[in-house]
């Protein structure tokens, strides 16, 4: 599944290629995870893209009167194509933009179609799927005096709150593993028992673990590629994620692996306490 690293690769690499007016709209399937609206061509037709944001795992297309909220999914890929390059199986949207002297399409492919394309003509952040969203990870608001007051209390594993998108957003499984390898943090510690220089630390590592993957273009596990259809590198800088009994990169300790929130959580039993 693509983690916010992917999302934020995927905006960046659509920014640049995308621009103008919406001259036509194609559905090939409306059924995503939710029913794609039947009259997004009337709604879409020239209006004009205004920017590309993103919440969490969401992308927003700012148009003239309203956005799209674009999830990924499981397996949701897009990519920039020519008029001339014909849609493969599971391309189930194409958006036309009418760039000057030729068209470019924003085409959304998703195998398992767990994906998302919604159309809002109100507050994008006031949806239902956004407005309980925790701060953006990389943000002022996700600090260590935040994340003390949102643990010091709680029962639950320390990886399952930092994976909590009402807690902090983006941080999923595989930047969980690494950000607590990096804070020297075991993932089954409750909560409640990390002290507060700990989660100093933690939220340090959350960030230069996330901003590292941006960085390298993300992880590409299973079928994830940037918009150019490049992959990513970050997979290549895993200390622990899917390192099961390997050595670990500082101590040689095997890798340990454990389920949580029937997860897969990776660990050093040495360097993480």
């Amino acid at each position: 599944m693509p983690e916010l690293p992917e999302v934020e690769v995927t905006r960046l690499g659509l920014t640049p290629l995308i621009s103008g007016k919406v001259c036509d709209v194609k559905i090939r399937n409306h059924s995503l995870r939710w029913p794609v609206n039947s009259n997004l061509k009337t709604i879409l037709k020239s209006q004009e893209l205004k920017s590309l944001s993103r919440r969490g795992k969401y992308i927003l297309a700012a148009f003239s009167s309203g956005y799209l909220i674009i999830h990924l999914g499981m397996s949701g890929k897009i990519s920039i194509a020519s008029e001339k390059k014909e849609p493969i199986k599971h391309d189930h949207i194409d958006i036309y933009f009418n760039m000057g002297k030729s068209k470019k399409i924003f085409r959304y492919n998703d195998t398992r179609r767990f994906g998302a394309i919604i159309w809002t003509d109100e507050d994008p952040f006031k949806h239902k799927l956004l407005s309980s969203l925790g701060p953006e990870p990389l943000s002022d608001q996700f600090n260590a005096n935040y994340l003390y007051e949102k643990v010091k209390r709680k029962k639950q594993l320390i990886k399952s709150t930092i994976m909590d998108s009402n807690v902090v957003v983006g941080v999923g499984n595989i930047y969980a593993s690494e950000s607590l390898f990096l804070a020297g943090i075991k993932p089954q510690r409750k909560s409640q028992k990390i002290k507060k220089k700990e989660i100093e630390v933690l939220v340090r590592s959350i960030k230069i673990v996330i901003q590292s993957a941006i960085k390298k273009g993300g992880s590409t596990l299973n079928d994830f590629y940037s918009v150019n259809g490049q992959s990513g590198y970050f997979q290549n800088e895993h200390k622990v994620y899917a390192r099961e009994n390997q050595p670990c990169t500082n101590c040689d300790e095997k890798i340990s692996q454990i389920r949580i929130s029937q997860r897969s959580s990776f660990y050093c039993n040495k360097c993480q306490v």
